[in-house]
């Protein structure tokens, strides 16, 4: 058996970020071996997390859509489970994750985008999610992550059209996060993430389960989640690090340690 190529990795670099690089010839397609190789590198990062995750696609392109070529041998259900594990375990790792969008990131490229906690998209970036055009609708988590970001009447609109959408109205939107030089998307991403990872990691994290999982359940159970990662935060040592520095010299000045 052909032994399969390598289209994910991870660099971890000096900041404490690590890089995950989507490189699959041509356009980086979304197929079973990409996902299933992302799934492998975040197994792996979980066991010793970095300060946070940059998702950068290279200077060309972030991801123009899912592999239509595996398509005509799969069941929508089997593309569409592939696509919810990975992508629900990149949603919820525990550390901030940041997609660095460089050209388009269309279809499942762009729900691996809406599975990052913030997207940093290039002036001549575009967005968007155009499954409507075959026939089919979004199977990767956008019909349901797209409406959390940008509001259901307006992901509603993006999708039934497929249109696809440039930096300035992502960013008035709020599905990009922020919009530089094409040239600077990775640099900006990962100076974003070196100062997340210099912040309390663990809290972070917390936030992250907080929101997801809050937006799922009504308020008052979402409230009581809230509580439950309060407590969690409360016992790190980076709360009591935090809460001495915050007695001693005022805010913003803690160094925390992670843990």
């Amino acid at each position: 058996m052909a032994e399969t190529e390598t289209f994910v990795t991870a660099e971890r670099r000096d900041d404490g970020v690590a890089v995950i690089r989507l490189d699959r010839p041509k356009m980086n397609a979304i197929s079973g071996d990409v996902l299933n190789q992302l799934h492998d590198i975040l197994k792996e990062l979980e066991s010793d997390p970095p300060g946070a995750i940059v998702v950068w696609g290279g200077e060309r392109i972030f991801a123009a859509g899912a592999d239509i070529s595996q398509f005509g041998g799969a069941s929508g259900g089997d593309i569409s489970v592939g696509f919810r594990q990975t992508l629900d375990e990149l949603a919820a790792f525990p550390r901030a994750v940041i997609a660095a969008i460089n050209g388009y990131a269309l279809g499942g490229g762009c729900e691996v985008a809406l599975a990052c906690d913030f997207r940093v998209m290039g002036e001549g970036a575009k967005i968007g999610l155009p499954e409507i055009q075959l026939g089919i609708i979004p199977g990767g988590g956008g019909t349901q992550r797209l409406p959390r970001v940008v509001g259901p009447a307006r992901a509603k609109e993006m999708m039934m059209t497929g249109r696809h959408v440039k930096p300035e109205e992502a960013l008035s939107i709020g599905l990009a996060d922020r919009v530089v030089a094409d040239d600077k998307v990775l640099e900006e991403a990962c100076s974003w993430g070196a100062e997340l990872g210099r912040g309390a990691v663990i809290a972070q994290g917390l936030v992250k389960r907080a929101v997801n999982e809050g937006l799922e359940r009504p308020l008052d159970k979402g409230l009581d989640l809230e509580a439950e990662c309060f407590v969690k935060a409360f016992r790190t040592e980076d709360a009591k690090i935090g809460i001495k520095s915050f007695m001693e010299q005022g805010p913003g000045k803690a160094k925390f340690i992670g843990k």
